[in-house]
This record gives C-alpha cells, structure tokens and sequence, in this order.
C-alpha cells in the first residue's frame, strides 16, 4: 500500500470515529500517524529535479508568497505592484511557472512572488503543488487571493492543503520545550492544567515516532495538535492576509460583511480599489521596521533608511549598515519612541523602535 493510500485510510477512519473524550487518545494517535505520513510524502527520500521558475533566490528585505485557485488576480496584482509583467487571462492556469517581482515601499525592497493557482490536493503533489507550498515555505507572509464573488469554501479548501503541508497561518509556536536525550526515557512536565493532552498521550506519540528518551516541558495550555506539530518539529508559522479580489462585481453590504473579518482586506485589483491600503497592509504583516542613521554634528537623511525586522537591535543595525561595525562598536545614541530620553546612550542589546534615528560611534 502506498503512502496516498495510507493517508486516505487514515483520513476515513479520523472521519467516522466520534469525537468524545474516550475517543481523544485514539484520534491523537492517527493524527500523528498522518503528519508522519504527510512529512514523508513532502519530503521523498529519493533527489527529485527542480520545476523550471521554482527555484528563486530570496531578495531584497522581505519575500511574499501569492497564492490562491487559478484565475483570482495573482498576476494582476503582481503587475501593478511591480514592474514584472506575469501573464494573465481569464482563463485558468495562465501562470506554470513562480514569476518573481520587487515592490519598493517605505524604502524596502520586497520580493513578491505569482505561484501557479494551488489546486485541491496540491499537499499531494497535484498540480505542482508540491513545489508551490516549498516556495510559500521560504515566505516572510502569505497573501491569500480569494474571489470575492465565489464561495467561501476557497478559503477552507487553501487552508487545508497548507496545513497539510505544515504551513500555520496567523498562528504562533507552541509553547513545549521538547530536547532529545542519549538516556533517562522521558520526562514530562506540565507547568499549566492540560484538558486535552495528557501524559499518557504524550509518551504514546513519542513511541510512535521512535522517541524514547526526551525531555519535555509544556508551559501553556495546549492541544494534541500543537504537542504533535512540536514532534514533527518541521512546521512554519507565517503570517497570512487574506485579499478578496473582484470587489467591483457585489454588493456593498457584502462588502462591509467580508472587511470585517479577521487578517483580510477587500480590494479590485483591475479597478485599482483599495489598492493602497494593501500596500499598507502587506508591510504591516512583514513587521518591517524603518530606521535612520546619522553622522556626528549632522542631520539624519529621512530620505535613505535602514530596514530591519520588528524586535530588532541596534546589533542587527550594525550588521545592516557593514559586518564589521558591530565588532569597532563603542556604544550608540538614539532619539525615538524606543529612547527613554533624548538621547539615550545604549548598547548593541536596544531594542529599537520603528523611525528611531541611530549614531553609532566606534572604538
């Protein structure tokens, strides 16, 4: 029996047993049982040859996966962010190959990518599926097309191929320490109250995955789901913003009915409606950071600016600027939100804050 076949059986069986607390065990231990499966089927032992136009570089401050069924607006969008022409038509599968842009905004440059329309079953391979989720892997934000004029059941269906992939949207890493040891079995503590994953659990899936010996320690209230996505250990949390394109072809109150739902804009890319707003909320997302250098006895040019990720340091600003800055650094003055005066005297451990202005004075 294949691994498909497996994981169709697996599926059946998850779909026709009851959910109820004596039934929590039995389906922990076949979910894993099919996230080992899926890990496999994604991940094939033997070197596979790269499709042509998948294998891109990364560049620029930030990359942007567009994915979404065929025929949503991903070329399109693609076209009027940047400069890139990717060829589109009304007519599906338009786009075989992942056509790479760059969309200059508050002085950084991100890289955005036109992936050929995911179909159902793309986790399976179909498609080129397979290749279209490893490039939304390498993703700093996903941005899901949908139609807003056709069922919101594409949501549903593109969310259920990536987290068969172990893509996470809009979520974050559980928090379980898990370390392999040489010896000793395994260990495991629970800081918080666990309704429903257990001990027994725990040491169940551990087995199952050949793990005998491990520590582990879950300090927040969590799932089997989340325990099993920490095991695999192969997981990608990226942020994800849904954009329901073709806006010009409903209604108002439907309109206003899909803005108001979580991590998603509305948007008609043809028209160029709310256009600008997306480029707002794209950088949002990315949590890029702008901040600005000067010179002793010198003004700052706000014209030029430093990107740097949100929760960056003034080390990582000195990496920015040159690779040999951080080790000639004496210390560094800041004006800004992050300075608690102006201004402030740090070190290379400041957080900085976005729009600070940064001097850096050297040994």
């Amino acid at each position: 029996m294949g691994i498909l076949e497996k994981i169709s059986d697996i599926e059946r069986e998850i779909g026709r047993t009851q959910k109820n607390k004596a039934t929590e065990h039995h389906l922990g231990m076949l979910k894993g049982k099919l996230a080992k499966l899926r890990a496999e089927l994604l991940e094939p032992k033997t070197t596979s040859v790269k499709g042509e136009g998948f294998d891109v570089m990364k560049s620029g401050d930030a990359r942007v996966s567009l994915i979404g069924f065929p025929s949503v607006g991903k070329s399109t969008l693609l076209g009027k962010f940047t400069e890139t022409h990717s060829e589109a038509a009304s007519y599906e599968f338009t786009t075989l190959t992942c056509i790479p842009g760059k969309m200059l905004y508050h002085g950084a440059n991100i890289q955005i990518l036109d992936l050929p329309g995911i179909i159902q079953g793309a986790s399976e391979g179909k498609g080129r599926g397979r290749q279209v989720i490893a490039v939304a892997r390498t993703s700093d934000l996903v941005v899901m097309m949908l139609d807003a004029t056709k069922s919101y059941e594409q949501k549903r269906l593109l969310e259920k191929e990536l987290e068969a992939v172990g893509i996470r949207l809009n979520k974050r890493k559980p928090n379980i320490y898990f370390k392999l040891k040489k010896g000793g079995g395994v260990t495991y503590n629970s800081l918080v109250k666990q309704p429903e994953l257990t001990e027994k659990f725990a040491r169940d899936l551990l087995h199952q995955y050949k793990i005998f010996n491990a520590e582990v320690i879950v300090r927040e209230e969590v799932t089997t789901d989340d325990f099993i996505d920490v095991i695999v250990g192969n997981r990608k949390y990226l942020p994800c913003l849904y954009v329901y394109n073709k806006i010009d072809a409903i209604s108002i109150e439907e309109i206003d009915r899909i803005a108001r739902k979580e991590h998603s804009i509305v948007v008609s890319i043809e028209q160029d409606l709310n256009t600008d707003r997306l480029k707002d909320k794209i950088w949002e997302y990315l949590n890029l950071l702008r901040v600005y250098t000067k010179r002793h006895g010198e003004y700052p040019d706000f014209n030029e600016g430093l990107i740097i990720r949100d929760g960056a340091t003034v080390e990582h600003a000195c990496h920015t600027i040159h690779r040999s800055l951080a080790e000639q650094f004496r210390y560094a003055l800041v004006w800004g939100k992050s300075a608690k005066h102006t201004p402030q005297r740090v070190g290379l451990s400041h957080v900085l804050n976005n729009e600070d202005v940064v001097q850096i004075v050297k040994k």
